[in-house]
């Protein structure tokens, strides 16, 4: 079974286009992981604050090696994070 994350991210107010230049970076980072299947953020259509990133890996580990790498610190831990008002994570698995 493959590890799947739903991400929600609300950005603060005026700080919109910072998290969406932050996703499309950590997006080509992540995309060069071994184990990342499939990572695609992605933005509310009504409320431009809004951001929902999808990603399927091919295990726990992979999971965990992505959480850890140096991209996802720098630019979720320590560029991101301070950004947003709300951030929630809901973890899954695939059903084979």
């Amino acid at each position: 079974m493959a590890a799947v994350l739903v991400a929600s991210w609300v950005a603060n107010e005026g700080e919109e286009e910072r998290i969406r230049a932050l996703l499309a970076e950590l997006r080509q980072h992540t995309l060069e992981e071994p184990g990342c299947l499939v990572y695609q953020p992605c933005r509310d259509r009504d409320d431009p604050r809004r951001f929902l990133i999808f990603e399927v890996y091919r295990d726990d580990d992979a999971l965990q090696a992505h959480s850890e790498s140096e991209h996802f610190r720098r630019l979720v831990l320590v560029e991101a994070v301070p950004l947003l008002a709300g951030r929630e994570r809901t973890f899954y698995e695939t059903i084979d």
